[in-house]
C-alpha cells in the first residue's frame, strides 16, 4: 500500500488545495485526489512540481507499507 502525505504536508504550511494546484499549475482535480489518497496515479510531472514546490524529496510525499 502506498500512503501519499500531501495533506499534511499541506496543513502544516496551512495550504489549501485551491493554493498549490494554482502554483504548481496543475488542476484542481489532481491535487484534490491526491489529498484524499483516492488517485489511482501521479504523473512523474505532478510529483516533480509537488517535491520542488515543497523543496522535499519524493519519500517525504509518499510512502510504501507492506498489506498486512
Amino acid at each position: 500500500m502506498i500512503k501519499c502525505h500531501l495533506s499534511k504536508l499541506m496543513g502544516e504550511r496551512k495550504l489549501k488545495i485551491a493554493d498549490v494546484a494554482r502554483a504548481i499549475d496543475v488542476h484542481r482535480n489532481t491535487i484534490t485526489l491526491l489529498y484524499y489518497e483516492n488517485a489511482k496515479r501521479i504523473d512523474f510531472d505532478v510529483l516533480d512540481k509537488l517535491c520542488k514546490f515543497f523543496n522535499c524529496k519524493v519519500e517525504d510525499i509518499l510512502e510504501y507499507f507492506e498489506d498486512k
